[in-house]
C-alpha cells in the first residue's frame, strides 16, 4: 500500500489529468455508468465560485465495468463512520452488496467540491442526495436492461448487481455487463422514487465499521504517518502569547548544527532536519524575543469581561407575556451559569505532509475541511487553484477544532522555500496553543413557575456560547430567548484567543443552563424531576425519548434531593432528540465525583447503521464527562498555561460508567444527525444528579472536586 493510500478510502492514479470541465473529466473517468448530484443551490453557487470541478455537481458515483460502484465525495472521515454508513446507503438503493461500493473521501484532485464535514450533516444532508443517486443509477440500469434483454421496465427488478426478470430470474443481466463498453451520464433528478424503510435491506442494519481492523491494529494512515522520500521535518518559531508582537531573533547556534536547515522570512523562522528529534534540538537553540501586551484577563475573570463586552442581544425566539408570565408565577428562579473555555484535545495532532513538484504542490492534511484549505494553500503559495491538491487520510478526531490549516500553509510554504517534502506536525504544546477553544459563555435566566407546577416565565439569555440549543421545547406560555453574540465567534475584544465550534457547538453549554434551571424549579415545588419535565412537555417526541430513558433506567419518582444520585437531562441537536439520565457518587471528603451509570435514549429518525449509531452515544458520553468535569483551559492574558494532559485533563478509561442506550425505532422521520446529541445532555444531568445526590447546585462548568468542595462549604 502507498504512502497516500489507505484502504477504505480509494485514492485514483494519475489526479492531474482531472480538469475542469465535464468533457476532460468524462476522457480520463474511463466506461461506465455516471450519476452526479448537487447538494442543493446554495452549495451549488458556493461550488461554481470556488471549484475547479465540473461545475454543476458536487458528488457522483459511477458504476464501473468490472460491477463496481464507487461514490466520490468531499467528506472525510474522522471517526464519525461515514465511512461505513454512506456506502450502506448507496449499496441499499443500488441493490448491491456493500462490499461492492468503494468511497473515494477528501481528495481535492478526485471529490468534487464539498463545504467541510461537521455539525452532523453528512448523513441527514448528504445522505439523501446520495440515496437519490443510487436510486437514479438503479432506474438506468433497469432501462439499459430493458433495452438488452427486450423486457418491459415494469417486468424487470434489480437484484444483487443483475437486472433480472421478475418472472424468470434466472433470465438477468449484470451490472458489469451493461457498463461494459459504454459512458453513460446522468443528473439525479430527484424524480425517482427511494426505497422505504420496510424494503430496507442494508440500511438498518448493524454493520462493523470498515475500518474498525485497521484502527485497531495500528494499520490505518494518518498524516503524521506518511513518509516520503527526502522528507524534511520542520520545527517553527512560535510566539510565547496570543498577541505577542515578533521583535528579533538569534539562529547563530541551530545553524552551527549539522545538516539542520534554518529557514527565516520576516518574523516566520523555522528548523528544518530529516529526524524530527534533532530539528526539536536546533529550534530550542533559537534565542528569540518578543513583545508580549499584558492583560488583566485570566480564567477566572474572564465571565465578567465577557457580559461586560457583550454586543446587543438578539431575541431568538419569543412568545406571550414576560410580565404576565412573571404574575402568574408562584416561585420565581433567578440564576446564571457558567463554563470555561474548553480545548478540542483530539488524540491525533494537527499535521500537514507538503510536496511541491513540477508546479504543482500536492499536501496531505488532518483537516474538516479540504476544499477551504486547498484554498488557503493556493494563495499561501501564490499558485494557481488547480495546481494544488489536498488529500485527506483517516482523521484521527476533529470535533470542530480541525476547520484551521495553519500547519499545512507551514508545511507548503517550507517545502516551496526548501524545494523538499516537508512535515509539520504540533506537539500537544502548540496543539493546545492554536487551538480555537469552545467559547467561555454565560448564561442567566429568569424562571417563573405556578403553584400547580406550570413554567409560566422563561426569560433566557445566553452569552457568546450562541444559539444552537438555546431555544427551549418546554411548553411555556410567556417566553423569551436573547442571544448575546450569536455564534461562537467573539466579538472584537471579547476573547483572548480564537475560539470555535466544539462538538455540538453552543448546546453543552445552553443544555447544562436549561436543564439546571428545569431541575431547580421541579425542587422548588417538590415535584419529581422526571414527572416536572413531563407536565411541561407536549412535543410527544421529547415526551418518548424521555420515557424510554427513565424506563431504561429504572426510574423511580422522588423529591430532589433524595440522597440517591440521579439526575436527567433532555436536549434536541442536528434534528435528533435525546434524553439522558446520570446516576453518580459525590465523595463529600475529597469532592470527586464518579458517574456510575448513564442510560441514553435518542431519536434520530431511521437509523443507517444501528451499531455505529450507538458507538457515537457512548462516544459522547464519554467525551461529555470531561467537560463536564475536569476540561477547562487556564490561561493569564493571551498565554495558554495548558501544554500538554498532566494539567489538563480529558476522560480516562478508570472514569468509564456502566453505559446503557436506546435508540428508538421511527421510520416516519429521515435520518438525522448522530455524531454530537448525546453529548449535550451530560452536563446538566450530572449537575442535577450531585445536587439529588448531596443537595448542592452547581453552576460552573467543569464541575471540579475543589468546585464542589466550595460549594458545599457555602450550602
Amino acid at each position: 500500500m502507498n504512502d497516500d493510500q489507505t484502504s477504505g478510502l480509494e485514492f485514483l492514479e494519475e489526479p492531474s489529468d482531472f480538469q475542469i470541465s465535464r468533457r476532460d473529466f468524462f476522457k480520463v473517468a474511463g466506461s461506465g455508468i455516471f450519476v452526479l448530484f448537487t447538494l442543493g443551490d446554495t452549495l451549488l453557487a458556493q461550488q461554481r465560485q470556488g471549484s475547479r470541478l465540473p461545475t454543476d455537481f458536487n458528488a457522483f458515483l459511477k458504476i464501473g465495468e468490472d460491477g463496481r460502484v464507487s461514490c466520490y465525495v468531499g467528506k472525510i472521515e474522522m471517526g464519525q463512520g461515514i465511512v461505513t454508513s454512506l456506502p450502506q446507503m448507496l449499496a441499499d438503493e443500488l441493490d448491491v452488496s456493500v462490499d461492492s461500493v468503494d468511497i473515494v473521501m477528501g481528495d481535492t484532485d478526485l471529490c468534487p467540491w464539498d463545504m467541510g464535514t461537521f455539525g452532523s450533516l453528512s448523513t441527514r444532508s448528504f445522505g439523501p442526495s446520495l440515496r437519490a443517486a443510487g436510486a437514479e443509477a438503479r432506474q438506468v440500469l433497469l432501462e439499459l436492461g430493458s433495452e438488452q434483454m427486450k423486457i418491459a421496465v415494469d417486468n424487470l427488478a434489480t437484484e444483487d448487481g443483475f437486472v433480472v426478470d421478475k418472472t424468470n430470474k434466472e433470465h438477468r443481466v449484470s451490472y458489469a455487463q451493461l457498463a461494459k463498453g459504454k459512458k453513460i451520464e446522468r443528473h439525479a433528478s430527484g424524480k425517482v422514487a427511494l426505497k422505504k424503510p420496510a424494503e430496507f435491506k442494508i440500511m438498518s442494519a448493524s454493520l462493523t465499521r470498515r475500518d474498525a481492523q485497521e484502527k485497531v491494529t495500528g494499520n490505518a494512515k494518518y498524516t503524521g504517518d506518511i513518509r516520503l522520500p527526502g522528507m524534511l521535518y520542520a520545527k517553527v518559531l512560535r510566539p510565547p502569547a496570543h498577541g505577542a508582537k515578533f521583535i528579533d531573533v538569534d539562529v547563530s547556534e541551530a545553524k552551527k548544527m549539522k545538516d539542520v536547515q534554518v529557514v527565516r522570512e520576516g518574523d516566520f523562522v523555522a528548523v528544518l532536519h530529516k529526524y524530527p528529534d534533532v530539528a526539536e534540538e536546533a529550534l530550542s537553540k533559537i534565542k528569540a524575543k518578543f513583545d508580549q501586551p499584558t492583560s488583566v484577563l485570566d480564567d477566572k475573570n474572564i465571565f465578567d469581561h465577557l457580559v461586560k463586552v457583550a454586543p446587543a442581544g438578539r431575541s431568538v425566539s419569543t412568545n406571550g407575556d414576560l410580565k404576565a408570565g412573571e404574575s402568574a408565577a408562584k416561585i420565581i428562579v433567578e440564576e446564571s451559569y457558567f463554563n470555561a473555555y474548553v480545548a478540542h484535545s483530539a488524540i491525533e495532532p494537527h499535521a500537514a505532509i507538503a510536496n511541491i513538484e513540477g508546479g504543482k504542490a500536492t499536501v496531505w492534511v488532518s483537516t474538516q475541511n479540504p476544499f477551504t484549505c486547498k484554498e488557503e494553500i493556493a494563495k499561501e503559495l501564490g499558485f494557481p487553484s488547480q495546481n494544488v491538491r489536498v488529500i485527506t487520510p483517516y482523521v484521527g478526531g476533529g470535533f470542530g477544532g480541525k476547520t484551521t490549516n495553519l500547519q499545512a500553509l507551514d508545511a507548503a510554504r517550507l517545502a516551496k522555500i526548501t524545494g523538499k517534502p516537508v512535515q509539520v506536525a504540533y506537539t500537544r504544546k502548540e496543539e493546545f496553543f492554536f487551538d480555537s477553544f469552545r467559547p467561555a459563555a454565560v448564561v442567566k435566566i429568569k424562571s417563573g413557575v405556578t403553584d400547580k407546577g406550570k413554567i409560566s416565565l422563561w426569560d433566557y439569555g445566553v452569552y457568546f456560547a450562541g444559539e444552537r440549543g438555546a431555544q427551549h421545547f418546554y411548553d411555556i406560555p410567556n417566553a423569551n430567548t436573547t442571544a448575546y453574540n450569536s455564534s461562537w465567534v467573539g466579538a472584537s475584544g471579547s476573547h483572548p484567543f480564537a475560539t470555535g465550534p466544539w462538538r455540538a457547538p453552543g448546546n453543552n453549554t445552553n443544555s447544562f443552563a436549561r436543564e439546571s434551571q428545569i431541575d431547580i424549579m421541579a425542587a422548588k415545588v417538590g415535584i419529581d424531576p422526571l414527572e416536572f419535565r413531563l407536565q411541561n412537555l407536549g412535543d410527544k417526541r421529547m415526551i418518548r425519548v424521555l420515557k424510554a430513558s427513565a424506563e431504561k433506567f429504572g426510574w423511580k419518582p422522588g423529591k430532589a434531593p433524595s440522597g440517591r444520585g440521579r439526575g436527567i437531562a433532555c436536549g434536541i441537536d442536528a434534528g435528533t432528540y435525546v434524553a439522558s439520565i446520570a446516576e453518580v457518587k459525590v465523595d463529600k471528603g475529597t469532592g470527586n465525583v464518579q458517574v456510575k451509570r448513564v442510560v441514553c435514549a435518542q431519536d434520530m429518525g431511521v437509523v443507517i447503521n444501528p451499531e455505529g449509531a450507538t458507538i457515537q452515544m457512548e462516544g459522547c458520553i464519554m467525551m461529555g464527562l470531561g467537560y463536564t468535569l475536569t476540561e477547562q483551559v487556564h490561561f493569564k492574558g493571551g498565554d495558554i498555561l495548558e501544554a500538554n494532559f498532566d494539567t489538563y485533563q480529558i476522560p480516562r478509561f478508570s472514569w468509564l460508567p456502566k453505559i446503557e442506550t436506546v435508540i428508538l425505532d421511527n421510520k416516519e422521520l429521515d435520518p438525522q444527525g448522530g455524531g454530537e446529541p448525546a453529548i449535550v445532555t451530560m452536563g446538566g444531568a450530572v449537575a442535577n444528579a450531585i445536587y439529588d445526590a448531596v443537595g448542592i447546585r452547581m453552576h460552573h462548568l467543569p464541575m471540579t472536586p475543589e468546585r464542589i468542595l466550595e460549594e458545599m462549604k457555602e450550602s
